[in-house]
């Protein structure tokens, strides 16, 4: 179709575009949120055990994202390179396949038993510096729009575009969508921005990228869950025909008929049944159901009816396709696509057995946050509200290959003081273990061996407060102690030199100290969030929606609400952290879903809205929006760094933490702005 007898419809469409500062705005910050969160989870697939340190490639986005801003003020541009870094990123990580060698005892990661690659203090650094660089390309474009609107307003349509992306993200993660489907809208988005001359250019390297993907989407056997890239593969053991699932390059779940995982020579299989040898299985509830060879395993012990929960929707359809036994077509079997420890939460049922399956995740629930998917299912009110969901003569068992011999004590001594007295607990080659605990004591059996064991109370419990079950504690683990400083060290090289003398960023230091607490309140959200309404991916899409969501409504508050005192504001951020932090969750679990869930927004959100506020006031009066927001962006990594003192506060002082930050952001507020 033609429009005006020469032009194409698309391109009148395309130049429209073009000439609307706000809506290349938009677009711009879409395209810069969409990449931070696809690098996230394509980085974490494809770079072995990267999964579990997403957060160093979520701080150098923020890097990326502040060096945009401040080249924004500049004559050059790293615009015209960030696209082609970004293909050759993806080109190098699939040519030349790199895993993060990981060792010690003092942090337990579920990988591969035997592991290569360069050590992690090599290979996340190159992965920061190479992310930061390629996010600073769509920054440095929302950076220049920034430059030629009114702060606040250029801030909307900021956040406008950031709820675009993480809504376009979302809903590709409740498809299922392959990665070719991440380049593809990326590719468009920087096709769609890049000047006319550049097209072709863009359009070559948009070939190399499509390409990589479109062989990796092709490769036999691979899709994509909303936590994991997968790979499966089918097998053949004594005859029987089995399915092996990769999760993000390393091996997860063998899909076998219940005869072949019987008689494996696995013994933590079976050991759960011959504990409680009275139980009549009447009622069983299996967390990390999986695939479903732990639910077709309960079925022939002759479970009467089966709660199948597991968190990741694509590993249990893959189940219903391929299992041997087909468990999940069993009229016995109900399926629950959720997480573990809020099914217990939100379910009145009791069970005369609930078994932990090997309940081992891959990968963290968010970029910025250490709480991997289980990590609450393994806290001690996690296994007091087991108890309270078990029948009187009901027991529980937990079974995993568990790497050290400290976790395993660690789990026993949490069921033990859950439980008020001692698990039987059977250890087998290569750390494989069974916790089994009944409800009574006189419920369980425990093999003869076990009389001679240690009391188990070498490791304290993980809580709710504390959820690093993985985590022994002692020393801060060097790699990360090492890795953050370094990462904070080439921030401040970075912004200097590309913002001059940090002195000349004083008036900001205020908005430093913002960023810093807005992070770490942050960080706490998605962890309260996580404990009280599940890991799953769609509960930290909606928290990290809701943070936008929050700020925009702080923005346009500011907009129209423009004679609150700044003290005043700062008092309500104050008195709303206090009231956070006085009201545990532990409290809110107590109640029901929905009150819970209004008690619950309105405690994380009303901190954040009020802060957002006061962000908005001082951004409005910035003379140089490009710096202030570096500054704030600046103060985020720092945030970023000091989210691993939950690892020794817990997530509720982590609310100190932010009050005193927001303490020193007041008293740095430039004399002449305080009044209001």
């Amino acid at each position: 179709m033609i429009q005006d007898g020469s032009a194409p419809v698309y391109s009148v469409w395309i130049q429209a575009i073009k000439a609307s500062l706000p809506v290349r705005l938009a677009l711009a910050s879409m395209l810069m949120l969409f990449l931070e969160m696809a690098l996230i989870r394509w980085l974490g697939a494809n770079v072995i055990h990267l999964a579990y340190f997403s957060n160093f490639v979520l701080l150098g986005s923020f890097l990326g994202i502040g060096a945009g801003f401040l080249i924004s003020r500049k004559s050059w541009s790293i615009w015209p390179v960030s696209f082609p870094l970004l293909a050759l990123l993806v080109l190098v990580v699939m040519l030349f396949p790199v895993a993060i060698e990981r060792s010690g005892s003092a942090m337990i990661y579920f990988t591969a038993l035997k592991m290569s690659g360069p050590p992690a203090w090599i290979v996340l650094p190159v992965l920061f510096l190479l992310v930061a660089t390629i996010m600073a390309g769509p920054a440095e474009f929302v950076g220049r729009c920034f430059g030629q609107l009114p702060p606040l307003a250029a801030y909307r349509y900021d956040l406008i575009g950031s709820l675009l992306g993480i809504g376009a993200f979302t809903l590709l993660s409740f498809l299922c969508a392959p990665s070719i489907v991440w380049g593809l809208i990326v590719t468009a988005l920087f096709i769609l921005l890049s000047e006319k001359a550049r097209w072709r250019v863009t359009a070559a390297w948009a070939f190399v990228l499509l390409v990589v993907l479109g062989v990796e989407t092709l490769v036999p056997g691979t899709t994509w869950s909303p936590y994991n890239k997968l790979v499966i593969s089918p097998g053949v053991d004594h005859g029987q025909k089995f399915y092996a699932i990769s999760a993000n390059g390393v091996p997860h779940q063998i899909m076998g008929s219940a005869d072949m995982r019987l008689n494996s020579g696995e013994h933590i299989y079976g050991t759960p049944y011959e504990r409680f040898p009275g139980n009549s299985l009447k009622d069983v509830l299996i967390v990390g159901a999986g695939s479903g060879s732990d639910v077709a395993i309960a079925l022939k012990k002759g479970a009467g009816h089966v709660d199948a929960v597991d968190i990741d929707p694509k590993i249990m359809a893959l189940g219903a396709e391929l299992h041997p036994d087909r468990p999940y077509s069993d009229p016995r079997v109900s399926r629950h696509v959720n997480d573990g420890r809020a099914f217990l939460e939100n379910t009145d049922r009791k069970y005369d057995l609930i078994l932990f399956a090997l309940p081992d995740s891959l990968t963290l629930v968010s970029g910025g946050s250490q709480i991997r998917l289980e990590s609450f299912l393994f806290t001690r009110e996690s296994l007091r509200a087991v108890r309270e969901h078990l029948k009187p003569d009901g027991g529980f068992a937990m079974y995993n290959y568990y790497r050290e011999p400290w976790l395993i004590d660690r789990l026993a001594g949490t069921a033990e003081a859950a439980f008020g007295h001692p698990p039987c607990v059977d250890t087998y080659a290569k750390l494989q273990a069974v916790v089994s605990i009944a409800r009574n004591a006189s419920d369980q059996v425990c093999a003869l061996t076990q009389s001679a064991r240690a009391p188990l109370v070498s490791v304290a419990p993980a809580t709710d407060d504390r959820p690093f079950v993985y985590f022994r504690g002692g020393a801060f683990p060097p790699l990360y102690m090492t890795t953050l400083l370094c990462i904070f060290v080439a921030s401040l090289v970075t912004v200097r030199g590309l913002g001059g003398p940090l002195r000349n960023m004083r008036p900001y230091a205020d908005l430093f100290f913002m960023g810093v607490a807005f992070l770490l309140l942050e960080t706490k959200n998605v962890a309260t969030f996580a404990m009280l309404f599940g890991t799953t991916w769609m509960v930290n899409a909606l928290v990290f929606a809701g943070v936008l969501l929050i700020v925009l409504a702080a923005v346009e508050t500011t907009r129209f609400f423009r004679k609150v005192p700044l003290p005043v504001v700062f008092m309500g951020i104050a008195a709303s952290l206090a009231l956070a932090w006085m009201i545990k969750p532990e409290f809110l679990l107590q109640l029901s879903y929905f009150p819970r869930l209004i008690a619950a927004t309105v405690l994380a959100f009303l901190p954040i809205f009020l802060a957002n506020v006061a962000f908005s006031k001082r951004f409005e009066e910035s003379s140089d929006s490009q710096g202030a927001f570096a500054v704030n962006l600046l103060g985020a990594i720092l945030g970023g760094c000091l989210e691993y003192s939950a690892l020794y506060l817990g997530y509720d002082n982590l609310l100190i933490l932010t009050g005193l930050l927001y303490l020193a952001a007041f008293l740095l507020v430039p004399r002449s702005r305080v009044p209001g």
